[in-house]
């Protein structure tokens, strides 16, 4: 019951189709919302993103001044080298003099295909020809920073650097220099706005080169899983993973040196660069927002303008409809001039009908008190000749003229009785069987029985309304069937006859008019047959069938006929 209630009353209303309809106007420019809302939200990420890769920048600042000038001091020395190839001393002299230039160097010097350093600012002959290392870069000649090398080389904090020295095509060996860490903490970098978790910078293969703070925070810092992708490339990039403690961080690379080194910091999640603003949260809800205030809007002025107004006439209408009342009080000037003019156009239509109806009902009255004075003078002027013929049956020449005049009077008096309980009624055109009926044969025991009669008289009628076409034949119908069960229910003994009348119903369009009586053992002289035609006729004009049971002592009669629907309809109200 409460879902239909909701479904009828509220999903079928006004207002719920008119947000509806507002709602599917609305997507459009709610999925507009959305649209701008994600890509505010990635240029937001990429602000965030691009924050770290400057800051990783900044932090960087020291080693990338050292590492950007080694590689371009090994780019330097090579064609250098090639012209003392041949004179080992004079190329050592020249490593330690721009060794001493240059105090970040710890060790600058030129390896040979063979693996035996020769030339460099270090005394001494260094053989790098069994470390692995060195069989990798004379496979795959190519720049490369390294954390540090096993070998005579003091064991020192140091990166080395390795750049291949070719001479007109012809590949001769690598330059070295191995940086001093020292040399890069005495630099001074900016301060930076916000401390990342580790900051390191690595070659290509994720080997750490630098660090800042504790080598093992560092290390447990950096990704569990990283991939060469990450940092390979020309520009920075900033990716999500976890660390060797399963933590997740934020990584941010930025290139040093293309394809040798690269500065690597590490951020929580939660990182201030890369947490939205409550402006960037807000832009989230901002589509549900905007429409959730949008039917709010819609339904605060839908229902201030019309539905209150509308809600307000409907009332009116349901008194008028209930009470006949108008309103008393008009629609403001504020309401819609549209409403105002449809409950002026009511208020129109309710003083029209109030009028049709008040001439109805004079026409009506009218009607009534003249179909009540046609039923008075048809029952007076019945009468009247029920007197004619009383002064008739006083002057027959015989019993026999006399019985049949009797007769006669008996039928007219029927129908006066009908057409006073007419003209008695309300409208004149119906009549209660109970009243009639009891009023009928009350008259026609009168004039039956004898004084003294020994007979007993039941009588049962239930209210039946009938029309003055029904209600007739009906009445004259019970007159000649109580004249025949007088004419012939005796009183034989000292327990007297029994007379039974009864009008019940039979169901919802049925009715039965019963008349059961004792029959007297004295011989009855043999009538016409008149009456029995006349029971048959009646019967046939209310459309019922007549059944008659008979025994030795006793005599009914039943009158089986249809309640007709204008008298059923009045009956049930």
């Amino acid at each position: 019951m409460t879902s239909g209630f909701f479904r009828d009353n509220i999903l079928k209303g006004l207002a719920a189709r008119v947000l509806f309809f507002l709602s599917l106007a609305l997507l459009p420019i709610g999925l507009i919302a959305i649209v701008q809302t994600r890509e505010i939200t990635a240029q937001n990420r990429l602000n965030g993103e691009l924050s770290l890769l400057a800051v990783t920048e900044q932090a960087s600042s020291a080693e990338r001044y050292v590492l950007q000038e080694a590689f371009g001091a090994a780019d330097a020395l090579g064609p250098i080298v090639s012209l003392h190839s041949n004179d080992n001393k004079g190329c050592s002299a020249f490593m330690r003099a721009y060794k001493q230039a240059r105090a970040v160097y710890q060790v600058v010097g030129f390896i040979p295909l063979d693996g035996v350093m020769r030339c460099s600012s270090a005394d001494g002959t260094f053989d790098f020809s069994a470390s692995p290392l060195f069989a990798d870069l004379m496979e795959n000649p190519r720049k490369r920073a390294e954390p540090g090398m096993n070998g005579p080389v003091p064991d020192r904090r140091v990166s080395v650097i390795s750049s291949p020295v070719f001479v007109d095509g012809r590949f001769l060996g690598y330059i070295a220099l191995s940086i001093d860490h020292s040399a890069i903490a005495a630099i001074k970098e900016p301060d930076l706005v916000l401390q990342p978790q580790a900051f390191v910078t690595v070659n290509d293969e994720g080997a750490i080169l630098t660090h800042d703070g504790d080598l093992t925070v560092a290390s447990a810092e950096m990704p569990a899983q990283h991939e060469l992708l990450h940092f390979s490339g020309k520009t920075g990039r900033v990716f999500h993973a976890v660390n060797h403690n399963g933590v997740p961080r934020v990584y941010a690379v930025q290139p040093i040196v293309q394809r040798g080194a690269y500065a690597l910091s590490v951020w929580p999640v939660d990182s201030p660069f890369l947490t939205p603003g409550i402006v960037s949260r807000v832009s989230s809800f901002l589509p549900v927002i905007m429409w959730v205030a949008s039917l709010i809007v819609a339904f605060w002025a839908l229902n201030n303008l019309a539905l209150r107004h509308i809600r307000k006439l409907g009332r009116q209408m349901r008194r008028f409809a209930l009470n006949r009342n108008l309103p008393r009080v008009a629609l403001s000037s504020s309401v819609p001039i549209e409403l105002r003019d449809m409950e002026a156009a009511f208020i129109r239509m309710g003083e029209s009908i109030l009028r049709d109806e008040a001439q109805l009902e004079d026409s009506l009255r009218d009607k009534n008190i003249l179909l009540k004075e046609v039923h008075h003078r048809v029952k007076n002027n019945l009468q009247l000749i029920s007197s004619i013929m009383n002064m008739q049956i006083r002057q027959a020449d015989s019993d026999e003229a006399g019985h049949v005049l009797r007769r006669l009077q008996d039928r007219i008096l029927s129908l006066a009785t009908v057409h006073k309980n007419l003209y008695q009624s309300e409208n004149a055109v119906r009549a209660d069987t109970k009243q009639l009926l009891g009023e009928a044969v009350g008259q026609l025991l009168k004039v039956g029985l004898s004084a003294g009669s020994n007979v007993k008289v039941t009588q049962d009628y239930e209210t039946i309304i009938l029309e003055a076409d029904d209600a007739a034949p009906l009445t004259l119908l019970v007159s000649e069937v109580i004249t025949n069960a007088l004419k012939h229910v005796g009183a034989d003994n000292d327990e007297g006859g029994e007379l039974s009348v009864s009008l019940v119903r039979d169901g919802p369009e049925q009715a039965v008019l019963t008349v059961s009586n004792t029959i007297s053992k004295v011989p009855q002289v043999d009538g016409t047959g008149l009456g029995t035609k006349l029971i048959h006729a009646f019967a046939r004009q209310l459309n019922g069938n007549v059944e008659i049971d008979q025994t030795v002592d006793r005599y009914t009669i039943a009158i089986r006929f249809h309640i007709p629907q204008v008298a059923r309809a009045v009956n049930d109200y």
